[in-house]
């Protein structure tokens, strides 16, 4: 199983950073950025690769809406150069809170616009003439939209890589359908190993039904908070917020995806009330509302033998990829606990 950690984009980028060498030793294998409405991941994926030897960066993710699928092809493959083959793009549809409320571009057509996408990305690292007559995007641009003076056009450069590796975030059946077929990952949000199965097995089986074998075994990476010791279940508080903003926050009522799945993970109730708590302002509330048995399915905090047993769970529930959060008071007891992960996830 590989460990990878996600960087903040709200801040400490810059000393995390320096730190990373530090966690290449204790054997993490891969480190993400999160692009919202922050600063862009590129620059930073970039400073990334300029600052790493071993370590896969990845971003996680890059929404589809704000790049065009051929500027997003070209970015990967840059990356992918600099850092000598070891970038993994992740991308996804993000919310209409996000795509029209910061970036002014209609929300409309994800899972066509996904499957678009990759498509043009391949046939752009394979440095073929890119010709792509879809629905959502057509390249060239027909005469009746354009001037009638744009021609097929291949990469310049050689890519290092025919084939970038390509994760996609999405929680809804369809579009993890479609991410079981097409993309090489999966980056569910909030994975519940004892209730992944009822939620989403389905539509994997359904995608990798039809899933190329060249594609290998689908990546499901799973994000954790993470403290080991015998004395963590404070700790659990940490996560609380996070879950609320999703749950609460992002969206509105009857258009929330992570509120949906709270309500798909058997939370109706709570799913509400944590929304009408978070939308009249009482974040604290909403936050302290989150069922616990949520805190702990979605994290990694306890004992070392409660870690390696939910380590196990995750595992037979499919996870192939652990990207964690350290929590600790020092960066020496952070690494230790990327050690220990490590070692607990073999």
């Amino acid at each position: 199983m590989r460990i990878g950690m996600q960087l903040s984009y709200s801040g400490g980028f810059n000393e995390t950073v320096t730190e990373l060498a530090d966690y290449e030793k204790a054997g993490l294998d891969l480190v993400t950025v999160p692009e919202a409405y922050s600063f862009d991941a590129i620059s930073q994926l970039g400073f990334l690769a300029a600052r790493t030897e071993t370590l896969h960066i990845a971003s996680g993710i890059l929404q589809i809406y704000s790049r065009t699928p051929t500027l997003t092809a070209m970015t990967a493959a840059g990356l992918d150069y600099v850092s000598n083959g070891r970038f993994e793009l992740g991308i996804g549809a993000s919310g209409p809170q996000v795509i029209e409320g910061f970036h002014g571009v209609p929300y409309h057509a994800p899972l066509g616009r996904t499957r678009e996408l990759v498509e043009i990305c391949r046939q752009v690292w394979r440095r073929e003439r890119v010709q792509h007559a879809g629905k959502h995007y057509q390249i060239p641009l027909p005469p009746e939209q354009g001037t009638g003076l744009g021609k097929p056009l291949k990469l310049i450069n050689h890519p290092v890589r025919s084939r970038i590796p390509i994760s996609i975030a999405s929680i809804g059946p369809k579009n993890v359908a479609l991410t079981a077929e097409i993309a090489e990952g999966w980056q569910p949000i909030f994975f519940h190993p004892g209730r992944a199965k009822d939620v989403w097995g389905d539509a994997l089986a359904e995608g990798k039904a039809k899933r190329a074998p060249e594609l290998g075994e689908l990546d499901i990476e799973v994000s954790a908070t993470l403290a080991i010791g015998e004395d963590t279940d404070h700790l659990l508080d940490a996560v609380r917020p996070g879950l609320a903003l999703y749950i609460g926050g992002m969206g509105a009522r009857g258009k929330n995806f992570y509120n949906d799945l709270a309500c798909r993970y058997g939370y109706e109730a709570e799913a509400k009330r944590i929304q009408d708590l978070y939308l009249d302002g009482k974040k604290e509330e909403a936050a302290a509302a989150v069922p616990d048995e949520l805190v702990r399915a979605v994290s990694l905090i306890g004992s070392p033998g409660w870690v390696r047993e939910h380590v196990a769970e995750l595992a037979a529930a499919g996870a192939s990829t652990l990207k964690v959060t350290p929590i600790a008071a020092t960066h020496a007891e952070r690494v230790r606990l990327v050690e220990q992960i490590k070692d607990i996830a073999g």
